[in-house]
């Protein structure tokens, strides 16, 4: 599509957007009384109106059942997790909902599929992940190393964009996961590079990685609702992410995990059990001995988090109801049009050029600025536009094509352009 910078043309948009209506399933915040052009979806969604009436249900259901709910609610807690797994399926690409489970938090579960995928031998014992990846991620990893006696800086490969890039290119990757072959356990990345926004083409280093004989595990923290996943097909062992970025689950949801049923199905792969994730047919009979469940949910280790996942049903309520195809041709256009306005406003400036690549890229992009970039961050915030700054000097924006519209890129590019000057 070619490009206008005028408010005609982004309201034009607007008018022939598919999902336009899906902007009205969301509450918006609000500073000194006005409405915000809210860009930060990458790091909190925004709240689904139908949040409460799902957290009502389950309100009334404790109030009125107590523990009965368990088994005689409007949605029985017993089995709640189970009510999520057709969204999750939708959004990662499984197969079924035995390779989804909603469960935990992000580094909890990361340390959990560790447990079971990374089992370091005398030859065997690399990690290769991204350079930056996120600090909960490297402390994952550190860490695992340390408890396998391992030393992180001899274990660890990390991966860094060539001098003066911003950018790690995939047959770098792919040259790395060949150079450490004889000596790699598991390749360990993000999805989508929660700094620099790049998504990373999770089908080539999956394939190369299994060819050299290792695992795959991605961190889909910035990649699930953001991008379609395929994660069965392109044969990922496993996956792990939180729901409170563009799955709208709130601040601190459940978080999730993705495990193929190639090992899903495998009870003898040593793992760290719970009452939870014990066969369901036996969890009442209180006896000793675990036997996981087949699937992801054999990963589990206590019961659901009612509350915090019925906030997440009535987000995935609305993601299967929009589509994640018709939400990535969205977002496509929508971060199209928002580079294109970015282009033409850093045009001459010098103070900051986007870093996130063209092709490759999610709904977010990162901004790198080579002067003011805090003030402009601060000054955004002022007029009611709420973006998210990573130290030492990026803004990351991104418009989610849920709840986002054309015309408020174009009007936070026309106030960044006059905050440049």
């Amino acid at each position: 599509m070619i490009f206008e910078k005028s408010i005609n043309f982004a309201e034009e948009l607007d008018r022939q957007d598919p999902l336009k209506a899906f902007r009205d399933q969301f509450l918006y915040p609000e500073i000194n009384g006005k409405k915000t052009i809210y860009f930060c979806g990458n790091s909190l969604g925004l709240q689904p109106k139908k949040t409460i009436d799902h957290l009502q249900t389950e309100l009334e259901d404790w109030k009125n059942l107590a523990v009965e709910g368990h088994f005689r609610g409007t949605n029985p807690w017993f089995e709640y997790h189970k009510f999520l797994k057709k969204g999750l399926v939708e959004l990662t690409g499984a197969k079924d909902g035995l390779e989804v489970t909603p469960m935990g938090s992000l580094t909890s579960n990361l340390h959990l599929m560790m447990v079971s995928f990374f089992r370091p031998t005398n030859q065997r014992y690399k990690i290769i992940m991204e350079s930056g990846a996120f600090p909960s991620d490297q402390y994952a990893v550190e860490t695992q190393c340390r408890f396998h006696g391992l030393d992180p800086a001899d274990a660890v490969i990390e991966l860094a964009p060539k001098p003066g890039a911003y950018i790690l290119e995939t047959a770098d990757v792919i040259n790395c996961i060949e150079e450490n072959r004889e000596r790699l356990a598991l390749v360990l990345m993000s999805g989508i590079q929660y700094f620099s926004g790049q998504l990373f083409d999770i089908e080539t280093i999956t394939r190369a990685g299994h060819q050299a004989g290792a695992m795959i595990g991605w961190d889909l923290a910035h990649a699930i609702g953001n991008v379609p996943l395929f994660l069965h097909d392109q044969q990922v062992d496993f996956a792990v992410w939180c729901s409170y970025k563009y799955l709208n689950s709130g601040p601190g949801g459940t978080a999730g995990i993705f495990v193929h049923e190639n090992h899903g199905r495998n009870g003898s792969l040593p793992r760290f059990g719970g009452w939870w994730g014990h066969a369901e047919e036996e969890r009442f009979q209180m006896k000793k001995g675990f036997k996981p469940m087949t699937g992801s949910d054999g990963w589990q280790l206590s019961n659901a988090n009612v509350l915090s996942m019925a906030a997440q049903k009535a987000s995935l309520d609305i993601f299967l109801a929009a589509g994640i195809d018709n939400i990535r041709k969205k977002s496509l256009l929508l971060t199209g049009y928002l580079n294109y306005l970015l282009q033409e406003a850093a045009m001459g400036s010098g103070i900051f050029q986007v870093i996130t690549p063209k092709e490759n890229r999610g709904c977010q992009l990162s901004l790198w600025f080579h002067d003011k970039g805090k003030r402009i961050f601060q000054e955004l915030l002022d007029q009611s536009i709420i973006v998210d700054w990573r130290e030492p000097n990026c803004i990351r924006v991104s418009p989610v094509p849920l709840y986002n519209s054309f015309q408020e890129v174009f009007e936070f590019s026309q106030v960044l352009k006059k905050l440049l000057v």
